[in-house]
């Protein structure tokens, strides 16, 4: 035996022993071969010319496989055989031994290579590669892992590299061999990994791979702390040995200082990383203006700091006080808002102290209700406020489902930092966003006033002119007029307007100019171009204003600091009201007519006047017992609740665009679609009859708190063709609609006493309606001078729980009922009837139907029965 294998024996032993005797305190053995406790000279000098010889192989390489061992001497390693065969040769034994002192020398190697070959590693990656390298040659195994602990979020991690892509494992932990083995700190060595409880069998299942044998040691630092663990699977020709474990212990721990280090360095790295990624993101924020935008960068940046599923931004709204975020972006975008003290958000706004929630479904403020709206599944919540400079709260910033984990004190301090840093930039954009909804409001209104407005600087310079303006004045562009002295603008006939902008200009007060009935000329171009200009005089009602602005400034006044406001000129308005012919007339006969009747018949004259044939939704409304009411009130009385009843009801319609037709006594007639037809007319007039409804019981608690009789109404739609047109003598003109369509209106209007109801409609409407109503169908009758029976429908929208309790179930009940007695199926129909009005005794219609099953059941229609009940009565 040769010095230099002699002295790598003595290492190995060295090693060996010291693995199992060290003290807490004393230094490991990889430290002396690392040279924390160096070695002699001699006893770590070797030349490798001596000990190993071109001609020879080194002992490794035996081991490998390189240099096959016999049949029994193999079997007689694999087996570990320590006692002596009957068979068994002295050769033999030598053979054996040799074989070990070999496997040792190897691994002394590969041992004191390690400490080498960290040290040329510079990432992580490489470190957790290459030890993995070393442990599978070591023990001879198929394959091995690296796991270390992840701090944070309390997992085992380890990393695969396949090219550029790098692909990283976790593990909780304390769930597998490898989490057990880091938990509790001792070694596995599974012989047989199915027959240990511990081993999850079906990563093998999904991979593919059989695992035999397993060996995982904990990998300690030199101070006994695990950071991790190492595991090595399927042994070549039978179970992890000792020496295995032994090796692969003192392997690990000779480089658990390298990984630690490397640890350290990549969080360095990572924290730098993610701390110049912060800057230039705020950076990126802070040079934006657009409120939505940044709201978008903020959360997407805040989801990916923190490592979240989603993050929202809420910024408060003093003026509603409510909590407002945009989700989406461009014409997409959503707003949500909610009370700013409502749920977790608000707690956090108003409190300004971070919610930290781990586990969302067992913590009670949470609210599982948008979950189940939405179907996300939230695990785990922060939600911290969101400051200014001066410490104000300016809104919240809520982040859900960590991906690794739960949310931690790390992150709530990174999240402050961020919000801190981005909160200027949030409050600017918040006020460019609110200056310029002023702005888009106050221009949304001047563009739609139908006066012309125009707005000058103190040089009398033209800035603005609204729609209305170019429209008056005939301009075809708004480069005619802006940009444009009003000297020069306004001259000739039309002078007379400068002369009262300088008036206005000059007076100290700031008074305004009014001029009624003034006469403006204005060009026409010509479509030919002719040379010659075309002018047309107007007539309009001329305002001229003074525009100031208010400064607000500190003066000392007898002693004491006030605030006052200070008018600045800062230019002046010219407001036009075109009075001309048109104008008038239209104003005139809206007296007369409704505004919309009036505004077609300017538009299309004596067509529209002469009658024509459209589609429309007609509404009947008539107040129940009217006579009684009429006898205990007498005439004024009288006159005094039919104005305060019609003006509710007709708001109700003309907010909803109808045209009242007439008044009848107590009833009202209106339509909708007549004299413009629109797509929603229908819904229109459904809306505008459940108003009615609402706003009549609103008006009853009224009545009755001031002792008042209460009142009731019923109303019917249809939706058919009719008939407009100014019907009438030469004297006396009223523009109306007539047809079958307005009369199937009245009848269900008066339908509502038999049936107990309130609104009823026709089939036709119903099957018009595009919105969802609570409706049943009632009855299919003949109504009074017709022969054809037509389906009606009672809508119930205007009811509450209280005054119509268990609608859902009443309204399937009865629908059953109905199919039956349909049916002639009396007994069953009865039965299901008696059930809805067990749910709501006032439902009396249920009753009708109990009583009339009754009826048909003593007295059976005929075969030839259809289910249409005739009506008698109008």
């Amino acid at each position: 035996m040769d010095g230099q294998e002699r002295e790598l024996r003595k290492i190995a032993e060295i090693i060996r022993e010291r693995s199992y005797s060290r003290k807490p305190d004393s230094p490991p053995p990889e430290a002396e071969i690392r040279g924390e406790r160096p070695l002699s000279e001699e006893r770590l000098v070797f030349d490798e010319s001596e000990s190993q010889k071109p001609d020879t192989l080194p002992p490794e390489a035996e081991i490998r496989g390189e240099r096959p061992l016999s049949e029994e001497r193999l079997v007689h390693h694999i087996e570990g055989n320590d006692q002596d065969s009957p068979s068994e040769q002295p050769e033999m034994k030598q053979e054996s031994k040799r074989y070990d002192e070999k496997n040792e020398l190897s691994r002394a190697r590969m041992l004191l290579e390690i400490s080498k070959k960290m040290a040329l590693c510079e990432t992580l990656d490489q470190i957790l590669q290459t030890l993995v390298d070393i442990l599978i040659t070591g023990v001879e195994a198929d394959r091995g892992t690296i796991f270390l602990k992840d701090a944070e979020s309390h997992e085992l991690y380890s990393r695969v590299v396949r090219g550029n892509y790098q692909h990283e494992i976790r593990i909780l932990a304390d769930k597998g061999v490898a989490g057990n083995v880091f938990t509790t700190g001792k070694i596995a060595n599974v012989p047989d990994a199915y027959n240990d409880d511990r081993f999850d069998r079906s990563i093998d299942e999904k991979t593919g791979f059989r695992t035999r044998s397993i060996l995982c040691v904990p990998i300690r630092t030199v101070r006994d702390e695990v950071i991790g663990a190492a595991q090595l699977l399927n042994k070549e020709g039978g179970p992890f040995s000792k020496k295995d474990e032994r090796f692969v212990d003192d392997a690990t721990t000779q480089a658990a200082v390298a990984l630690q280090t490397t640890q350290v360095v990549e969080r360095i790295d990572k924290a730098r990383k993610k701390e110049k990624e912060l800057l230039d993101v705020v950076a990126d924020i802070t040079s934006e203006i657009d409120l939505g935008k940044i709201l978008q960068k903020v959360m997407s940046q805040a989801t990916k700091m923190i490592d979240s599923d989603r993050s929202t931004l809420f910024l408060n709204d003093e003026k509603k006080e409510e909590l407002f975020s945009m989700i989406g972006a461009g014409l997409g975008a959503i707003e949500i808002r909610l009370p700013n003290s409502a749920g977790i958000a608000g707690t956090v706004f108003t409190s300004g102290m971070t919610v930290n929630i781990p586990y969302a479904y067992s913590d009670l403020r949470f609210n599982p209700g948008f979950d189940k709206k939405t179907g996300y599944f939230t695990r785990s919540m922060l939600c911290v406020p969101v400051n200014n400079k001066e410490g104000k709260t300016i809104g919240v910033i809520q982040l859900l489902n960590k991906r690794r984990g739960v949310f931690t004190d790390e992150d709530e301090e990174s999240l402050k930092t961020f919000t801190a840093q981005v909160s200027i930039a949030l409050e600017n954009a918040k006020l460019f966003d609110d200056v310029q909804k002023i702005k888009d409001r106050n221009e949304g209104m001047l563009q739609s006033m139908s006066s012309g407005v125009i707005t000058l600087n103190e040089e009398r310079k033209i800035e603005t002119c609204n729609k209305a303006g170019m429209e008056i004045l005939k301009l075809d562009s708004e480069e005619s007029i802006i940009g444009r002295q009003a000297e020069d603008f306004f001259g000739g006939p039309n002078a007379w307007i400068v002369e009262r902008l300088k008036r206005v200009g000059e007076d100290p007060a700031g008074e305004p100019d009014v001029i009624v009935d003034a006469e403006l000329e204005v060009e026409i171009k010509d479509a030919d171009e002719n040379p010659a200009p075309k002018t047309e005089k107007i007539s309009a009602n001329v305002t001229v204003l003074p525009l100031f602005t208010l400064e607000k400034k500190r003066a000392i006044v007898e002693g004491e600091e006030q605030i006052i406001e200070e008018k600045k000129k800062m230019g002046s308005m010219l407001m036009i009201e075109d009075i001309s012919n048109e104008k008038r007339m239209k104003s005139t006969m809206s007296r007369y007519m409704d505004p919309d009747v009036a505004e077609e018949l300017l538009k299309g004259g004596e067509d529209v006047l002469g009658g024509r044939s459209t589609v429309a939704t007609v509404l009947f409304s008539d107040i129940r017992s009217f006579t009684t009411i009429t006898e205990e009130l007498g005439a004024q009385g009288t006159v005094s609740f039919l104005n305060e009843y019609f003006t509710i009801m007709v708001e109700c319609i003309q907010n909803e665009g109808g045209m009242l037709d007439k008044f009848i006594g107590d009833a009202i007639m209106a339509a909708f679609g007549v004299p413009m037809p629109r797509e929603d007319d229908p819904d229109r007039g459904m809306r505008a009859a459940i108003s009615m409804l609402t706003e009549m019981f609103k008006w009853n608690k009224g009545r009755e708190a001031m002792g008042k009789k209460t009142v009731d109404m019923g109303v019917g739609l249809n939706t058919d063709n009719v008939v407009t047109g100014n019907i009438g003598s030469p004297k006396r003109m009223d523009y109306t609609m007539i047809g079958d369509g307005v009369n199937l209106a009245s009848r269900l209007e008066s339908a509502c006493k038999q049936y107990f109801s309130r609104i009823l409609i026709s089939e036709n409407t119903y099957n018009a309606l595009r919105g969802s109503y609570r409706i049943r169908e009632i009855d299919k009758v003949v109504v009074k001078g017709k022969t054809s029976g037509v389906a009606i429908h009672e809508v119930l929208d205007y009811h509450t729980e209280e005054t119509f309790p268990h609608m859902r179930e009443v309204l399937g009940l009865f629908k059953d009922g109905l199919n039956d007695y349909r049916a002639m199926k009396w007994d069953s129909a009865s039965q299901a009837f008696q059930e809805a009005l067990s749910l709501n005794p006032e439902d009396k219609l249920s009753n009708m139907y109990i009583e009339r099953c009754g009826y048909m059941k003593e007295h059976p229609p005929g075969e030839e029965w259809d289910g249409v009940w005739v009506m008698k009565s109008k």
